[in-house]
């Protein structure tokens, strides 16, 4: 029985040989999230400076213009530096900032859900309201519209907001901060062999 187990191991050891995949595919999820989220913040930046500086509908940071710019930029970087593997480990250190900040400041108080959903863990206390208003406007929808064009491309949602996307984010940035970009397909590993090969010369 050890003996098939040994083996069993030994051949699941054998994938080792692509262990790059698993960095690469974090990297290649995660560059256009970011890259979406800093031009966004980028088209609408007067709003952005707005939104962080104002404490009565914003989040009242202090010297709102300068986190909008840090904010903004961090996303737009990182986001080309992930898609490259260039400084992976580092540039995951602001952009775990940016997901604290957004977990601990905008999406706290939602709770868990990104989507409102009884049958996802921790659902927010009104998920009853939430499911009964997503009912009536289907049925709105169903008879006021033209309702199979309208849910074509998917079925409507309730946004909770929650800090389940926030908190994917993070641990997937946690990930690449401790394993780094991945072996081949990264200018992290290249950059690597020329030093080391440099430093024997």
């Amino acid at each position: 029985m050890m003996s098939l187990l040994n083996k069993l191991q030994n051949m699941l050891d054998q994938t080792r040989v692509a262990d790059f995949l698993g960095p690469l595919c974090l990297r290649l999820y995660l560059a256009p999230v970011f890259w979406v989220a800093g031009n966004n913040k980028l088209n609408g930046f007067d709003n952005i400076v707005q939104w962080f500086g104002n404490s009565d509908w914003g989040l009242g940071l202090p010297a709102p213009y300068l986190m909008a710019v840090l904010a903004t930029a961090t996303e737009v970087v990182g986001a080309v530096l992930l898609l490259f593997g260039v400084g992976v480990r580092w540039v995951s250190v602001p952009l775990m900032i940016t997901m604290l900040v957004a977990i601990f400041m905008v999406h706290w108080e939602n709770g868990w859900q990104a989507v409102a959903d009884a049958q996802s863990p921790w659902p927010p206390e009104d998920i009853a309201d939430a499911g009964q208003r997503l009912d009536f406007a289907k049925s709105i929808l169903q008879e006021h519209g033209n309702y199979d064009w309208l849910t074509a491309s998917g079925n409507f949602v309730i946004s909770n907001n929650g800090i389940e996307w926030g908190v994917t984010y993070l641990l997937m940035l946690l990930m690449l901060f401790f394993s780094g970009a991945g072996r081949y397909v990264s200018a992290d590993y290249w950059i690597k062999i020329f030093f080391a090969s440099s430093t024997r010369d």
